[in-house]
Order: structure tokens, then C-alpha cells, then sequence
């Protein structure tokens, strides 16, 4: 499934693949790997509250911005793991977690086949990267809340998927 204009690059309207999703849906599995390329899938997440942040590239200042800040966020949410999804390649997120110590979120590249893209509608046909989104999936795998960044050069609003994930924690 293709939504041509569904997101904005400096105002110039892109195609996303894949479903919009939205709050109540069950989240979709995906197949992406870790820093280690091992591989992650929704399953193997576990069953806790999990924040998915999307970014396109760490090497942009959003991006940077939109996973310190949730590294920063997750010391203040018991019960909630936060996953930066990203093509960037696995060695690249690593390098970038060690350049600028962030050690608390999880890291997972979906360089190999775009699965994370798309199947949660975040995969820029035009560029072959993800848009910036956001997901918080509760315990039994429904997200809770979902955000997708109209123009992949704007900040998320954190403040609403921080507080779906403390609501989602039993």
C-alpha cells in the first residue's frame, strides 16, 4: 500500500509504504537486527511498554535530538523499554551511541529489508529511509499511540507519547 504525500521533506510531499496505523490496532511483527545483528522482532521485545521512535538518520540534528531525548526520558519510565528504529546501518548506530553516550535505549537497524517501514507505514519510497514516527505499544502488543510527523524535519510531540507510555504501564 503506497500514501503518496503522506509526509513532507522541506515541503516537498513524499510517499510512504504501508498502513497508516492508529491507536487500538495490534501492532504488526516486524524483522530488523541490533547493533550486534542479531535479530529484533516485535516478539522478541518482550512484553513490557515499548516506545518504537522512528527517525530517518541519527547524522541529522532532529534525529540526534529525538533519541537523546528519549534516552534521557527512559530513566523516568519504570516498566517501559524505547527502541530508535532507523536505516542507519547497525555499525553506524553504534558508533554514534559511543560518540555521544547513549546507553539506555535499544538501537534497531532496518537496513536489510525495510520490514519495520513496511509494516508500520513508515518507509519513504522516495528515499529508501523512514519517516519520523512514533509508537507506544502496551504489554498485549495494541498500540496505545501513534504518531506519524507530517514533515520529517519536525520534532514528534513527546510530551503525548510519554504520557501514553506511563498510562500503558500496569
Amino acid at each position: 500500500m503506497e500514501r503518496p504525500g503522506a509526509t513532507t521533506l522541506k515541503g516537498n510531499p513524499l510517499t510512504l509504504i504501508g498502513p497508516e496505523l492508529k491507536a487500538g490496532d495490534k501492532a504488526p511483527e516486524f524483522e530488523a537486527v541490533d547493533n550486534k545483528l542479531q535479530p529484533v522482532s516485535l516478539g522478541s521485545t518482550g512484553g513490557s511498554v515499548r516506545i518504537f521512535s522512528v527517525v530517518p538518520s541519527l547524522d541529522t540534528p532532529v534525529c540526534d535530538m529525538q533519541t537523546k531525548r528519549f534516552n534521557d526520558e527512559v530513566t523516568k519510565l519504570p516498566g517501559v523499554d524505547v527502541y530508535t528504529v532507523s536505516m542507519d546501518l547497525p555499525f553506524a548506530q553504534s558508533r554514534w551511541c559511543s560518540a555521544f553516550g547513549v546507553d539506555r535505549i535499544k538501537m534497531v537497524s532496518d537496513h536489510r529489508n525495510a520490514s519495520f517501514g513496511e509494516h508500520y507505514g513508515t518507509l519513504i519510497k522516495e528515499l529508501r529511509i523512514e519517516s519520523r514516527a512514533i509508537f507506544v505499544v502496551d504489554p498485549s502488543n495494541k498500540l496505545v499511540y501513534v504518531e506519524y510527523v507530517k514533515e520529517v524535519g519536525d520534532h514528534p510531540n513527546y510530551e503525548a507519547a510519554l504520557e501514553a507510555a506511563r498510562g500503558a504501564v500496569k
